[in-house]
């Protein structure tokens, strides 16, 4: 593993990478994380039952756009061409719902951060829509499971989380 930084200049100033002689390759990163909530919010959740409207329709659509506008809110993400993000939900049936991101692209650099982005803001957008009758959330842990492609090869973590489709 490459233990130097590289976010910081030759005056240890934070820079973005200069990625222009890497490689193109195919990219993709899965992450996981996870909403724990009240049973009742869970069961409102899955039945359509909040007042704000589709929960899980919502917070994928904002974990989407969260994807594609990483680099405006991660100020040294290089801004990347998506060229696919999928976000799965999933729930224990009793106060969990589990969050599956996986994005891709093909770049010079890897897509980790735009799916940890939307697995984090679909999280917040769940929490958004759910505060009304449930301020006891708990967003995360958020992980990445996987990465491949680059020069650093593949990453699986050892951390797991069960996801109910699994």
């Amino acid at each position: 593993m490459n233990e130097s930084l590289t976010h910081f200049n030759d005056q240890q100033r934070a820079r973005m990478v200069d990625i222009t002689g890497k490689q193109v390759t195919e990219r993709t990163a899965v992450v996981r994380s996870q909403v724990t909530m009240k049973p009742e919010t869970l069961s409102r959740v899955k039945e359509g039952r909040i007042g704000k409207g589709d929960v899980l329709a919502v917070a994928q659509v904002a974990g989407i756009m969260a994807a594609k506008k990483t680099s405006d809110v991660i100020p040294m993400c290089h801004p990347l061409a998506l060229t696919g993000v999928d976000i799965r939900f999933s729930d224990n049936g009793k106060d969990t719902l589990y969050i599956e991101v996986t994005v891709k692209t093909t770049g010079k650099t890897g897509v980790e951060m735009e799916a940890l982005t939307a697995a984090s803001v679909a999280g917040l957008t769940i929490y958004d829509m759910c505060k009304a009758m449930d301020k006891e959330m708990i967003l995360g842990p958020t992980y990445l499971v996987s990465k491949t492609g680059g020069k650093s090869g593949d990453f699986l973590s050892n951390v797991r989380i069960a996801l109910a489709f699994e």
